[in-house]
């Protein structure tokens, strides 16, 4: 980290229609278009505000090189590990926010797979008003290197069409699966250019992974979608999501509802080798007021 310092970069930027559209399209759900003024879904800022990092700037995953805004980290893999999200406001889409990103930490730890650095970043959204209308903290971790087997790399194999990858089979019973399609959509819809979801080669003979690696923010979205659907009013307040194990093309996978110890609402990504991921909504008390 010589020579490094963490710096905030506030920037103003239009909550965009077309990404709103983009995810709109890509879920299937049968919603209907955004049109402006209309409030922006929990999570949907992911999309409407695309930031995407100019060519040169990309390392051999894809990811924009390190140094500038995010540390110097030495170790190639990285993963959304999860984070929690306040919401305070309203965020329309069309209209114009201030985003304010820092950095608020750099561990270094040592889990069962080697070296690892967990950064957690934090980003506010002000919408015309003095205090925030959401804050967002993003949980990010570097890891060693793979090292991939040749002999035992996985050949690209045919993946047929899923059609809407999103798709209510019961209540609180939700279908996710994907193909690479969905996941280049995804990709584009959130300027996300990491080649583990949409490069097989570099996936699995330089990542290590069985396959196209489905985004972590496709399963909070897809969670969060859920709780909007079965549960629309009222609005949730925080959101705390975790990403418990990587989740690979085509799954697929269930997101079901479970019982929290809180009281709050917890859904999970459930698939054939176990739980993936979580998130966990709460919703607004009497004289609930908002603090980050």
């Amino acid at each position: 980290m010589s020579g490094w310092t963490p710096h905030t970069v506030v920037t103003e930027e239009l909550v965009d229609p077309g990404p709103v559209e983009a995810l709109r399209t890509l879920l299937d759900t049968g919603a209907e278009a955004a049109r402006t003024g209309d409030l922006l879904p929990p999570l949907w800022h992911w999309v409407a505000l695309p930031r995407w990092p100019v060519s040169s700037s990309l390392g051999p995953d894809g990811h924009p090189a390190r140094g500038a805004f995010l540390p110097p980290v030495d170790l190639p893999r990285r993963m959304f590990a999860g984070g929690e999200v306040w919401l305070s406001g309203d965020i329309t889409v069309g209209s114009t926010v201030r985003r304010e990103a820092r950095v608020v930490s750099v561990t270094p730890k040592s889990g069962r797979s080697g070296r690892l650095v967990v950064v957690v970043v934090e980003i506010a959204l002000f919408a015309g008003g003095p205090e925030p209308a959401l804050v967002e903290r993003q949980n990010l971790i570097y890891r060693e290197a793979a090292v991939p087997d040749p002999a035992t790399a996985a050949a690209p194999v045919a993946i047929e069409p899923v059609g809407a990858p999103l798709r209510r089979l019961r209540e609180w019973d939700w279908e996710l699966r994907t193909d690479p399609t969905v996941l280049m959509r995804f990709s584009a819809a959130t300027a996300n250019p990491h080649r583990i979801h949409y490069d097989w080669p570099y996936a699995t003979a330089v990542e290590g992974y069985p396959g196209l690696v489905v985004h972590g923010p496709l399963m909070a979205l897809a969670l969060a979608e859920t709780v909007r659907r079965e549960a629309p009013d009222p609005a949730p307040v925080r959101l705390r999501h975790r990403n418990l194990a990587p989740l690979f093309c085509p799954g697929p996978a269930r997101l079901r509802r479970q019982d929290d110890a809180d009281g709050h609402l917890t859904v999970a990504v459930v698939g054939e080798s176990g739980t993936h991921a979580t998130l966990t909504a709460e919703f607004p008390s009497p004289g609930d007021r908002f603090h980050a």
